[in-house]
């Protein structure tokens, strides 16, 4: 078995959320400490690591990024390595990400190349966040790259295919919680009570108009209502209710708009049912923007390399707080294919293990190219 499809297995039974990988971090320790030291330089952040290996004649350094926190999914994809933390799952690949970020680390341990690596094992990707707090770290400051890369698994593409476009890949992303509090009663002394629960309903209404009505056609932004939680049982007149989802828009100008929306509609909700809203906007990502002279360059790199198919995608909805990372360095982040029935998030995703030797062959390859050049 390749080691790096076992180091995936092994990870993939121990995911763990956000600031709370302890078990991952002393697993990816134990690996690279096993690894000769030599041009090896390691330092731990929370439940993260900065692992620099330096050049035989540097000029710059090369930032790789990986994810390596899991979700709270339970798993039903039925695999001998399961997960065996209850109610946790890798249910984004981050356990794809991290054996292909140990097999690229391995690789230039062993060839070193003339520029430094800096292999960053980010925790938090999936909330609250832990690249942009990353970024601000002495260890960052000391270490910081000169550009920067990362990938993220796709299950829509087949093995073999590397998907990527300069500019924009990934959406502004923000959680949004909104609590209301009326006044609770008897259920048949309605005119009694101010019902949050009937509020709870006018206010997901009301916010799906933000996007018909207050977006730019061509512009794109998604507001998700996921769940919503409210009263205690069938005969009482609810004195609370809780909204949970997220937004999304291509543009940090939309963000901004559509959160201007969202308070102005929930004080008038306030007005209207007489009650109390208090408006969390959780963690937020900021876009993915893909360097496109650095970009442009990879596109090229793949279109010659051998067993990879290139395809230019489209940009997408989904959020990545890597996005704070390049705000900052220069790089990119691309697709993955990985050929799996199931999407992201799903609790029956079962990535093509194949892909991580795709990966590995193509990073490295393209890693050695650039810091190679004098």
């Amino acid at each position: 078995m390749n080691p790096f499809v076992k180091i995936r297995r092994d990870l993939h039974q121990i995911p763990e959320l956000g600031f709370q990988e302890y078990k991952t971090q002393a697993y990816l320790l134990a690996y690279i400490h096993s690894l000769p030291q030599e041009r090896v330089a390691i330092k731990k952040w929370k439940t993260g690591l900065f692992v620099k290996v330096s050049g035989l004649n540097s000029k710059k350094t090369i930032g790789y990024r990986t994810d390596i926190d899991g979700l709270p999914i339970t798993e039903e994809t039925g695999l001998p390595f399961s997960s065996q933390h209850s109610e946790q799952m890798h249910a984004c690949g981050h356990d794809f990400h991290m054996s292909i970020a140990l097999g690229v680390l391995t690789f230039f341990v062993e060839n070193p190349i003339d520029d430094d690596l800096l292999f960053i094992f980010q925790p938090a990707e999936e909330g609250p966040g832990g690249a942009e707090p990353m970024l601000r770290t002495e260890e960052m400051r000391e270490w910081m790259p000169d550009m920067i890369l990362a990938l993220h698994i796709a299950p829509e593409y087949p093995v073999g295919t590397i998907a990527v476009k300069e500019g924009l890949l990934f959406a502004n992303t923000s959680e949004l919680f909104i609590d209301l509090k009326g006044k609770g009663g008897h259920a048949a002394y309605p005119h009694q009570t101010n019902d949050m629960v009937i509020a709870a309903c006018q206010l997901v209404n009301q916010l799906q108009t933000i996007v018909s009505r207050n977006v730019n056609p061509l512009d794109s932004a998604v507001i998700t209502i996921g769940k919503i939680t409210g009263g205690t049982v069938q005969n009482i007149i609810a004195e609370k209710a809780r909204l949970e989802g997220t937004i999304r828009t291509l543009s940090p100008e939309s963000m901004k708009k559509v959160k201007h929306r969202i308070e102005a509609i929930v004080k008038g909700i306030e007005a209207g049912f007489e009650c109390e809203a208090v408006i969390d906007y959780g963690s937020m990502y900021h876009q993915v923007y893909n360097s496109e002279e650095l970009t442009r360059e990879f596109i090229n790199f793949i279109k010659e390399a051998d067993a990879v198919q290139f395809v230019e995608c489209k940009e997408a909805m989904t959020g990545e707080d890597f996005g704070y990372m390049l705000k900052e360095i220069p790089g990119f982040m691309f697709w993955l294919g990985v050929d799996s029935p199931y999407g992201l998030h799903h609790a029956k995703l079962t990535p093509s293990e194949e892909a991580i030797d795709v990966a590995v062959r193509v990073i490295t390859k393209y890693i050695a190219l650039k810091g190679n050049q004098s």
